[in-house]
């Protein structure tokens, strides 16, 4: 995971993001690092985006008006993408927070990946899969709305073993995770685990599956044996295909 010393940029395409997002999201970003820059895009002469004014004063994030100059030419889109070059080009950030729901930042998405600075998206799940897998990491804004209350609230109503075994997707995932993760007798260490999910699946989060925690989610599917390990003032947990070593 980044640390605070990551410089990241968020745009937000306000015609494709919803106002109740912003504290979850500006939570998550914080994860990731210091948002040098926020800004959000729409044309904001229109009633349909008042739901915004609030949240961009409490966050201190600046709206960029953007007419809309044709009828069915999404303007936001064009102006969004030219200042995510122009601080690109700036080479002040480490990374990019994208905030939409719009296929059209896939190639935005890749640009700034070629370019060797890391791409956080954020978008609900209707988001197509093309924008979703161009990021390092995607996030579905479903899970973010409440986050600024406790992470114990977000995990509401988790999903059950029975769900998640059937669940064949994700199934496939973790064990093929555990496995190139593992050492000699199977064990492989939750963090790595945790960086292979990332990079192989984008969207993967176990908060889409009702768990706050990959470890939690590991522990729901009740195929897995889980082990703390402690080195020095740290504890680690380690992770195994059940019936797998010794």
């Amino acid at each position: 995971m980044a640390n605070d010393a990551n410089k990241l940029a968020v745009l937000i395409d306000a015609d494709n993001a919803r106002p109740a997002i912003v504290d979850g999201l500006l939570a998550e970003v914080a994860k990731y690092g210091t948002a040098h820059v926020k800004r959000i895009y729409g044309d904001w002469t229109g009633p349909n985006l008042n739901g915004w004014k609030t949240a961009l004063l409490d966050h201190s994030i600046q709206p960029i008006q953007q007419f809309a100059y044709t009828s069915g030419k999404n303007a936001t889109d064009s102006a969004m993408i030219i200042d995510a070059m122009d601080l690109l080009y700036s080479e002040r950030f480490d990374g990019f927070c994208i905030v939409s729901s719009d296929s059209d930042f896939t190639r935005l998405a890749s640009r700034i990946r070629e370019a060797g600075l890391i791409v956080y998206g954020f978008g609900e799940q209707k988001t197509p899969k093309a924008f979703v897998s161009a990021c390092d990491k995607f996030i579905y804004t479903e899970v973010l709305v409440g986050t600024e209350q406790s992470e114990a609230e977000v995990a509401a109503a988790p999903k059950s073993g029975n769900e998640l075994r059937g669940d064949t997707k994700l199934m496939n995932l973790l064990r093929n995770a555990i496995d190139a993760a593992s050492d000699e007798n199977g064990w492989a260490a939750l963090g790595g685990i945790g960086s292979i999910l990332s990079k192989r699946s984008p969207d993967f989060d176990s908060r889409n599956y009702g768990y706050s925690k990959l470890s939690g989610l590991i522990n729901g599917i009740g195929l897995f044996d889980v082990e703390e390990r402690q080195f020095g003032n740290a504890k680690h947990l380690y992770v195994r295909m059940r019936g797998k070593g010794k």
